[in-house]
Protein backbone atom coordinates (compact mmCIF):
# COMPACT_ATOMS: atom_id res chain seq x y z
CA UNK A 1 0.00 0.00 0.00
CA UNK A 2 1.57 3.28 -0.83
CA UNK A 3 2.44 5.78 1.28
CA UNK A 4 0.22 8.41 0.05
CA UNK A 5 -2.97 5.99 -0.16
CA UNK A 6 -2.62 5.62 3.67
CA UNK A 7 -2.41 9.71 3.70
CA UNK A 8 -5.22 9.44 2.40
CA UNK A 9 -6.95 7.37 4.55
CA UNK A 10 -5.69 9.41 7.83
CA UNK A 11 -7.42 12.64 6.19
CA UNK A 12 -10.77 11.02 5.21
CA UNK A 13 -11.31 9.34 8.55
CA UNK A 14 -10.38 12.96 10.34
CA UNK A 15 -13.15 14.64 7.50
CA UNK A 16 -15.44 12.15 8.69
CA UNK A 17 -15.42 12.86 12.30
CA UNK A 18 -15.24 16.39 12.04
CA UNK A 19 -11.11 16.40 14.13
CA UNK A 20 -9.34 13.83 15.14
CA UNK A 21 -9.20 13.37 18.80
CA UNK A 22 -6.20 13.45 20.77
CA UNK A 23 -4.13 9.90 21.00
CA UNK A 24 -5.62 7.64 23.39
CA UNK A 25 -2.71 6.17 25.66
CA UNK A 26 -1.43 2.64 24.19
CA UNK A 27 -2.34 -0.08 25.75
CA UNK A 28 0.87 -2.23 26.48
CA UNK A 29 1.32 -5.65 28.34
CA UNK A 30 2.22 -5.28 32.29
CA UNK A 31 5.65 -6.93 33.36
CA UNK A 32 4.18 -9.47 35.47
CA UNK A 33 2.15 -10.28 32.74
CA UNK A 34 -0.98 -10.69 34.40
CA UNK A 35 -2.91 -7.86 33.16
CA UNK A 36 -2.35 -4.72 31.00
CA UNK A 37 -1.60 -1.05 31.79
CA UNK A 38 -1.51 2.67 29.67
CA UNK A 39 1.67 3.07 28.54
CA UNK A 40 4.10 5.27 30.36
CA UNK A 41 1.98 4.75 33.45
CA UNK A 42 1.20 2.09 35.54
CA UNK A 43 -2.28 3.05 35.44
CA UNK A 44 -4.36 -0.46 34.71
CA UNK A 45 -6.18 -1.32 31.85
CA UNK A 46 -9.04 -3.37 31.71
CA UNK A 47 -10.79 -4.08 29.01
CA UNK A 48 -14.30 -4.06 29.34
CA UNK A 49 -16.78 -3.94 26.64
CA UNK A 50 -18.89 -5.59 23.85
CA UNK A 51 -18.70 -7.70 21.01
CA UNK A 52 -20.36 -5.35 18.13
CA UNK A 53 -23.74 -5.93 16.70
CA UNK A 54 -27.03 -4.50 15.36
CA UNK A 55 -30.09 -6.66 15.06
CA UNK A 56 -28.06 -9.24 14.03
CA UNK A 57 -26.21 -7.57 10.82
CA UNK A 58 -22.68 -7.03 10.19
CA UNK A 59 -21.21 -3.93 10.62
CA UNK A 60 -20.43 -4.17 6.74
CA UNK A 61 -23.65 -4.74 5.72
CA UNK A 62 -25.15 -1.52 6.64
CA UNK A 63 -22.18 1.12 7.16
CA UNK A 64 -21.89 2.64 4.02
CA UNK A 65 -25.22 3.61 3.90
CA UNK A 66 -26.15 4.24 7.32
CA UNK A 67 -22.90 5.50 9.22
CA UNK A 68 -24.63 7.40 11.69
CA UNK A 69 -26.31 3.94 13.20
CA UNK A 70 -22.77 2.71 13.82
CA UNK A 71 -21.85 5.99 15.50
CA UNK A 72 -24.77 6.12 17.36
CA UNK A 73 -24.14 2.74 18.79
CA UNK A 74 -20.26 3.39 19.97
CA UNK A 75 -21.53 6.66 21.71
CA UNK A 76 -24.20 4.19 23.49
CA UNK A 77 -21.27 1.96 24.28
CA UNK A 78 -19.12 4.81 26.09
CA UNK A 79 -22.33 5.41 28.09
CA UNK A 80 -22.85 2.16 29.61
CA UNK A 81 -19.14 2.66 30.44
CA UNK A 82 -17.71 0.27 27.45
CA UNK A 83 -14.00 0.75 26.63
CA UNK A 84 -13.19 -1.84 24.19
CA UNK A 85 -15.55 -2.53 21.29
CA UNK A 86 -14.87 -5.90 19.41
CA UNK A 87 -15.02 -5.68 15.78
CA UNK A 88 -15.41 -8.54 13.29
CA UNK A 89 -13.75 -7.62 10.08
CA UNK A 90 -15.21 -9.73 6.97
CA UNK A 91 -12.11 -10.64 5.04
CA UNK A 92 -14.18 -10.34 1.79
CA UNK A 93 -14.75 -6.74 2.33
CA UNK A 94 -11.37 -6.22 2.43
CA UNK A 95 -9.56 -8.06 -0.09
CA UNK A 96 -10.39 -8.03 -4.14
CA UNK A 97 -7.93 -10.68 -4.81
CA UNK A 98 -5.42 -13.05 -2.90
CA UNK A 99 -3.13 -10.30 -3.32
CA UNK A 100 -5.26 -7.01 -3.98
CA UNK A 101 -6.56 -5.04 -0.72
CA UNK A 102 -10.03 -3.53 -1.59
CA UNK A 103 -9.38 0.66 -0.88
CA UNK A 104 -12.86 1.52 -0.18
CA UNK A 105 -13.01 -1.19 2.66
CA UNK A 106 -9.80 0.05 4.08
CA UNK A 107 -10.88 3.68 4.07
CA UNK A 108 -13.94 2.59 5.96
CA UNK A 109 -11.62 1.06 8.44
CA UNK A 110 -10.02 4.14 8.99
CA UNK A 111 -12.53 5.86 9.19
CA UNK A 112 -13.76 2.89 11.50
CA UNK A 113 -10.92 4.06 13.34
CA UNK A 114 -11.61 7.74 13.76
CA UNK A 115 -15.15 7.08 15.35
CA UNK A 116 -13.05 4.80 17.94
CA UNK A 117 -10.45 7.75 18.86
CA UNK A 118 -13.58 10.44 19.06
CA UNK A 119 -15.72 8.33 21.50
CA UNK A 120 -12.85 7.44 23.20
CA UNK A 121 -13.09 3.97 22.47
CA UNK A 122 -10.62 1.14 21.95
CA UNK A 123 -11.11 -1.66 19.27
CA UNK A 124 -9.70 -5.40 19.39
CA UNK A 125 -9.97 -5.55 15.58
CA UNK A 126 -10.67 -9.34 14.97
CA UNK A 127 -10.07 -10.22 11.06
CA UNK A 128 -10.12 -12.57 8.97
CA UNK A 129 -14.26 -13.14 9.21
CA UNK A 130 -16.22 -15.50 7.19
CA UNK A 131 -19.11 -15.78 9.22
CA UNK A 132 -21.68 -15.54 6.16
CA UNK A 133 -20.23 -18.44 3.68
CA UNK A 134 -22.55 -16.62 0.73
CA UNK A 135 -20.55 -13.29 1.35
CA UNK A 136 -17.18 -15.49 0.76
CA UNK A 137 -15.38 -15.08 -2.40
CA UNK A 138 -15.24 -18.02 -4.24
CA UNK A 139 -11.65 -17.34 -5.28
CA UNK A 140 -10.79 -17.39 -1.13
CA UNK A 141 -12.14 -20.61 -0.68
CA UNK A 142 -10.38 -22.59 -3.53
CA UNK A 143 -7.23 -21.49 -2.12
CA UNK A 144 -4.84 -24.36 -0.87
CA UNK A 145 -3.51 -24.00 2.34
CA UNK A 146 0.03 -22.03 1.29
CA UNK A 147 -2.14 -19.41 -0.69
CA UNK A 148 -4.72 -19.26 1.38
CA UNK A 149 -2.27 -18.40 4.40
CA UNK A 150 -0.88 -16.28 1.92
CA UNK A 151 -3.47 -14.29 1.44
CA UNK A 152 -4.54 -14.06 4.78
CA UNK A 153 -1.04 -12.57 5.47
CA UNK A 154 -1.70 -9.90 2.86
CA UNK A 155 -5.67 -9.42 4.56
CA UNK A 156 -3.21 -8.57 7.76
CA UNK A 157 -0.48 -6.80 6.25
CA UNK A 158 -2.94 -3.91 4.60
CA UNK A 159 -5.23 -3.59 8.15
CA UNK A 160 -2.07 -3.18 10.13
CA UNK A 161 -0.81 -0.38 7.59
CA UNK A 162 -4.19 1.49 8.68
CA UNK A 163 -4.52 0.37 12.30
CA UNK A 164 -0.67 1.54 12.77
CA UNK A 165 -2.37 5.01 12.06
CA UNK A 166 -4.19 4.74 15.29
CA UNK A 167 -3.62 4.18 19.52
CA UNK A 168 -7.70 3.40 19.30
CA UNK A 169 -6.32 -0.16 18.50
CA UNK A 170 -6.17 -2.12 20.94
CA UNK A 171 -5.30 -5.20 19.50
CA UNK A 172 -5.50 -7.47 16.32
CA UNK A 173 -7.32 -10.56 17.10
CA UNK A 174 -5.99 -12.87 13.93
CA UNK A 175 -9.22 -15.03 13.91
CA UNK A 176 -12.26 -16.02 15.61
CA UNK A 177 -12.35 -19.63 16.35
CA UNK A 178 -9.98 -21.19 14.43
CA UNK A 179 -10.14 -25.29 14.12
CA UNK A 180 -6.81 -27.38 13.33
CA UNK A 181 -7.84 -30.11 11.70
CA UNK A 182 -7.20 -33.32 13.16
CA UNK A 183 -7.70 -34.64 9.84
CA UNK A 184 -8.07 -34.60 6.70
CA UNK A 185 -10.92 -32.48 5.20
CA UNK A 186 -12.27 -32.13 1.89
CA UNK A 187 -11.50 -29.48 -0.79
CA UNK A 188 -12.87 -25.99 -0.02
CA UNK A 189 -13.86 -27.16 3.50
CA UNK A 190 -12.90 -24.35 5.47
CA UNK A 191 -15.58 -23.69 7.48
CA UNK A 192 -17.00 -25.75 10.55
CA UNK A 193 -20.52 -26.30 8.81
CA UNK A 194 -22.48 -25.34 12.13
CA UNK A 195 -24.94 -22.04 11.88
CA UNK A 196 -25.99 -19.83 14.36
CA UNK A 197 -28.38 -17.09 13.61
CA UNK A 198 -27.35 -18.43 10.02
CA UNK A 199 -23.33 -17.38 10.63
CA UNK A 200 -20.80 -20.00 10.35
CA UNK A 201 -18.22 -18.70 12.80
CA UNK A 202 -15.61 -21.12 13.29
CA UNK A 203 -13.20 -21.70 10.40
CA UNK A 204 -10.02 -24.47 9.45
CA UNK A 205 -6.92 -23.32 9.05
CA UNK A 206 -5.45 -26.01 7.40
CA UNK A 207 -7.76 -29.04 5.73
CA UNK A 208 -4.92 -31.42 5.64
CA UNK A 209 -2.32 -32.53 8.74
CA UNK A 210 0.78 -33.78 6.31
CA UNK A 211 2.26 -35.40 8.59
CA UNK A 212 2.40 -32.31 10.90
CA UNK A 213 1.37 -32.84 14.91
CA UNK A 214 -1.99 -30.94 14.95
CA UNK A 215 -0.60 -28.79 18.11
CA UNK A 216 2.24 -27.49 15.83
CA UNK A 217 0.33 -26.09 12.89
CA UNK A 218 -1.02 -22.83 14.90
CA UNK A 219 2.22 -21.65 16.10
CA UNK A 220 3.56 -22.05 11.69
CA UNK A 221 0.06 -20.06 10.98
CA UNK A 222 0.34 -17.28 14.25
CA UNK A 223 3.84 -17.08 13.30
CA UNK A 224 3.10 -15.98 9.55
CA UNK A 225 0.50 -13.48 10.51
CA UNK A 226 2.55 -12.08 13.05
CA UNK A 227 5.20 -11.57 10.45
CA UNK A 228 2.72 -9.76 8.25
CA UNK A 229 1.61 -7.31 10.81
CA UNK A 230 4.69 -6.17 12.83
CA UNK A 231 6.36 -4.48 10.03
CA UNK A 232 3.65 -2.45 9.43
CA UNK A 233 2.78 -1.56 13.55
CA UNK A 234 5.64 -2.73 15.25
CA UNK A 235 2.88 -1.98 18.62
CA UNK A 236 -0.58 -3.33 18.73
CA UNK A 237 -1.29 -6.39 20.69
CA UNK A 238 -1.47 -9.66 19.16
CA UNK A 239 -4.36 -12.47 20.10
CA UNK A 240 -6.44 -15.51 18.94
CA UNK A 241 -10.11 -15.49 19.60
CA UNK A 242 -10.00 -19.46 21.05
CA UNK A 243 -12.50 -22.05 21.81
CA UNK A 244 -12.58 -23.27 25.54
CA UNK A 245 -11.53 -26.16 26.69
CA UNK A 246 -14.55 -28.26 27.78
CA UNK A 247 -15.10 -31.75 30.34
CA UNK A 248 -16.13 -33.37 27.51
CA UNK A 249 -14.12 -32.26 24.26
CA UNK A 250 -11.18 -30.56 26.22
CA UNK A 251 -9.25 -28.63 23.64
CA UNK A 252 -10.92 -29.59 20.73
CA UNK A 253 -9.84 -26.83 18.50
CA UNK A 254 -6.29 -28.13 18.56
CA UNK A 255 -5.12 -24.45 19.45
CA UNK A 256 -3.81 -25.62 23.03
CA UNK A 257 -2.73 -22.52 25.71
CA UNK A 258 0.71 -23.59 26.13
CA UNK A 259 1.95 -24.23 22.84
CA UNK A 260 0.46 -20.40 21.37
CA UNK A 261 1.02 -18.24 24.59
CA UNK A 262 4.97 -17.91 23.38
CA UNK A 263 3.69 -16.71 20.19
CA UNK A 264 1.23 -14.16 21.00
CA UNK A 265 1.37 -11.16 23.22
CA UNK A 266 -2.40 -12.41 25.84
CA UNK A 267 -4.57 -15.15 25.21
CA UNK A 268 -8.50 -14.74 24.22
CA UNK A 269 -11.28 -17.30 25.30
CA UNK A 270 -14.67 -17.53 24.43
CA UNK A 271 -16.58 -19.13 27.99
CA UNK A 272 -20.06 -19.11 27.57
CA UNK A 273 -21.45 -20.48 31.06
CA UNK A 274 -23.55 -23.84 31.73
CA UNK A 275 -26.10 -23.74 33.74
CA UNK A 276 -25.54 -27.47 33.82
CA UNK A 277 -22.09 -27.78 34.56
CA UNK A 278 -21.85 -25.04 37.02
CA UNK A 279 -17.92 -25.44 37.82
CA UNK A 280 -16.59 -25.85 33.89
CA UNK A 281 -16.45 -22.49 33.11
CA UNK A 282 -13.71 -22.04 36.03
CA UNK A 283 -11.98 -24.86 34.93
CA UNK A 284 -12.18 -23.91 31.59
CA UNK A 285 -10.65 -20.48 32.56
CA UNK A 286 -7.62 -22.35 34.72
CA UNK A 287 -6.49 -23.79 31.15
CA UNK A 288 -5.78 -20.81 29.40
CA UNK A 289 -3.64 -19.13 32.41
CA UNK A 290 -0.30 -19.63 31.19
CA UNK A 291 1.81 -17.34 31.97
CA UNK A 292 0.60 -14.42 29.95
CA UNK A 293 -2.70 -12.13 30.46
CA UNK A 294 -6.15 -13.55 29.65
CA UNK A 295 -9.22 -11.86 28.30
CA UNK A 296 -12.89 -13.46 28.24
CA UNK A 297 -13.26 -12.18 25.13
CA UNK A 298 -17.05 -13.37 24.41
CA UNK A 299 -19.52 -14.42 27.40
CA UNK A 300 -22.95 -14.00 27.92
CA UNK A 301 -26.15 -15.63 29.66
CA UNK A 302 -26.32 -18.10 26.47
CA UNK A 303 -26.61 -21.41 28.49
CA UNK A 304 -27.13 -20.06 32.54
CA UNK A 305 -28.76 -17.39 34.21
CA UNK A 306 -27.68 -13.74 34.47
CA UNK A 307 -26.72 -14.66 38.49
CA UNK A 308 -24.63 -17.89 37.36
CA UNK A 309 -22.94 -15.68 34.45
CA UNK A 310 -22.53 -12.63 37.86
CA UNK A 311 -21.03 -15.19 40.19
CA UNK A 312 -18.69 -16.72 37.18
CA UNK A 313 -17.88 -12.90 36.17
CA UNK A 314 -16.83 -12.25 39.56
CA UNK A 315 -14.88 -15.21 40.50
CA UNK A 316 -12.76 -15.25 36.83
CA UNK A 317 -11.11 -11.89 38.32
CA UNK A 318 -8.59 -14.18 40.16
CA UNK A 319 -7.22 -15.21 36.50
CA UNK A 320 -8.78 -12.62 33.74
CA UNK A 321 -8.13 -9.29 33.47
CA UNK A 322 -10.46 -8.40 30.47
CA UNK A 323 -14.41 -9.55 30.10
CA UNK A 324 -16.10 -8.78 26.67
CA UNK A 325 -19.65 -9.35 26.29
CA UNK A 326 -22.67 -8.91 22.96
CA UNK A 327 -24.44 -6.03 22.16
CA UNK A 328 -26.88 -5.66 19.32
CA UNK A 329 -27.71 -2.50 18.95
CA UNK A 330 -30.26 -1.39 21.69
CA UNK A 331 -29.23 0.60 24.89
CA UNK A 332 -31.45 -0.07 28.37
CA UNK A 333 -33.27 2.69 27.64
CA UNK A 334 -34.31 1.52 24.39
CA UNK A 335 -35.03 -2.09 25.42
CA UNK A 336 -37.31 -0.28 28.61
CA UNK A 337 -39.35 1.93 25.74
CA UNK A 338 -40.64 -1.24 24.41
CA UNK A 339 -41.12 -2.97 27.35
CA UNK A 340 -43.95 -0.41 28.22
CA UNK A 341 -45.06 -0.41 24.68
CA UNK A 342 -45.56 -3.77 25.14
CA UNK A 343 -43.50 -5.10 22.38
CA UNK A 344 -40.43 -6.29 23.92
CA UNK A 345 -39.43 -9.76 22.49
CA UNK A 346 -37.54 -12.73 24.22
CA UNK A 347 -34.54 -11.86 22.99
CA UNK A 348 -34.59 -8.39 23.67
CA UNK A 349 -35.48 -9.47 27.44
CA UNK A 350 -32.17 -11.77 27.18
CA UNK A 351 -30.00 -8.71 26.50
CA UNK A 352 -31.93 -6.29 28.82
CA UNK A 353 -30.87 -8.68 31.95
CA UNK A 354 -27.21 -8.52 29.92
CA UNK A 355 -27.02 -5.25 29.34
CA UNK A 356 -28.20 -4.67 33.21
CA UNK A 357 -25.72 -6.59 34.50
CA UNK A 358 -22.83 -4.87 32.25
CA UNK A 359 -24.10 -1.48 33.62
CA UNK A 360 -24.04 -2.77 37.68
CA UNK A 361 -20.35 -4.36 37.31
CA UNK A 362 -18.65 -1.66 35.20
CA UNK A 363 -17.30 0.30 38.69
CA UNK A 364 -15.53 -2.86 39.53
CA UNK A 365 -14.48 -4.24 36.53
CA UNK A 366 -13.27 -1.36 34.44
CA UNK A 367 -10.09 0.45 34.43
CA UNK A 368 -8.16 3.01 32.40
CA UNK A 369 -11.99 4.08 30.85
Amino acid sequence: MTRRFLLVLVLLGMCATGCRAADLPRVVVAEDKRGFILEGTQQAFHPWGMNYGNDGRLMEDFWDTDWQTLANDFQKLREMGANVVRVHLQFGKYMRSPTEADRHGLAQFARLLRLAEATGLRLDVTGLACYRPADTPGWYDALDEPARWAAQARFWKAIAEVGATSTAVFCYDLINEPLSPGGKREPGQWRSGSSLGGYDFLQCIALDPAGRKREDIPVAWIRQMSAAIRPADAHALITVGSLPWSRQWHFLSGFLPEKIAPELDFLCVHIYPDAKLPDEAMECLQHFAVGKPVVIEETFPLSCGVPQLEKFLRDSRELACGWIGHYDGQSLTEIDALEKAGKMTAKEAAYREWLRLFVKLTPGFSAGN
